[in-house]
């Protein structure tokens, strides 16, 4: 069985001096606030320094990765006779996994004794850092590049994904809802609910009053889920205060503890902003 290298993109909001401990290759995206001309990699900025100057009013905006991107960072396993397993952020939210498959396929006419495997996770943020995770302990459990792969299609639709924004503002300006209801947001303190569908693709699916409404509405979406395994990711956009009292309640309620707790990265809190919060586990369905 060939050795292989797994990749994944800076989307799945995992550290990377986490993914660099798993043997994790990453390809970055980017992003850039507006009315400048300087473009950073995703992890160019620190995180907490992204969120400042959102909330000083800089208004940020992301780039996805191009084939060349993906085409160095595959190349690099290839020549040294590995394989290659992506796995990465729902095609449905940016063009970087259609750049991947571009990069691919030129590449395995150039490397034809090679493999190389790409897996759209249809998630986003910690929900596609949770199905990189778990390909690494299948890898390290001896899985095959095959093996993995039909492991992490398998699996990827239990991941559910419920989403919370703190400021309508950011979906207003990513044309997910109308000036008119963002106002009106703001004014009724009104957060929308957010939710991640089998097709990978964020849609609105419920709106309460404050966001302790938000969490209750979270820890009452768990309680109804019907499958106990699985682990359990919080990510965040610098709202640790959310995170803590989510972590509190589902110890408290269930008995169960979060494995994992990930900053929403530049990339995906361009669209989300600051204070946003988001919740992953298992179910027998999105």
């Amino acid at each position: 069985m060939a050795d292989y290298v797994i990749y994944t993109d800076t989307a799945c909001d995992i550290d990377p001096q986490m993914l660099d401990a798993q043997g994790v290759k990453y390809v970055s995206m980017y992003f850039s606030f507006i009315g400048e001309d300087k473009l950073y990699a995703n992890n160019d900025m620190d995180i907490t320094e992204f969120y400042r100057r959102m909330r000083a009013g800089g208004m940020a905006k992301s780039a996805a990765a191009n084939p060349q991107d993906y085409k160095a960072a595959f190349e690099e396993a290839l020549a040294q006779g590995k394989d290659v397993l992506y796995i990465g952020l729902s095609g449905a939210l940016s063009s970087s996994f259609g750049s991947a498959v571009a990069a691919a396929k030129e590449l395995q006419a150039q490397y034809p004794a090679r493999t190389i495997i790409t897996v759209d996770t249809l998630s986003a943020s910690a929900g596609e850092g949770m199905l990189v995770n778990l390909a690494v302990e299948k890898k390290n459990a001896g899985a095959s590049i095959e093996e993995t792969a039909a492991y992490i299609e398998g699996i990827r639709k239990h991941v559910t994904h419920w989403f919370v924004v703190d400021d309508l503002d950011y979906l207003k300006r990513g044309g997910r809802v109308s000036p008119t209801v963002a106002f009106a947001g703001k004014l009724m303190n009104i957060k929308p609910i957010l939710h991640v569908t089998e097709d990978g693709v964020p849609i609105n699916i419920a709106k309460v009053r404050g966001s302790k409404a938000a969490l209750r509405y979270f820890l009452d979406k768990f309680a109804t889920r019907q499958m106990d395994e699985g682990p359990i990711y919080i990510s965040h956009a610098d709202n640790m205060e959310a995170v803590e009292t989510l972590k509190a309640e589902l110890k408290a309620r269930f008995s169960r503890d979060v494995d994992l707790v990930t900053h929403i990265g530049t990339v995906l809190g361009a669209h989300t902003g600051p204070g946003a919060l988001a919740f992953y586990f298992w179910d027998q369905k999105r």
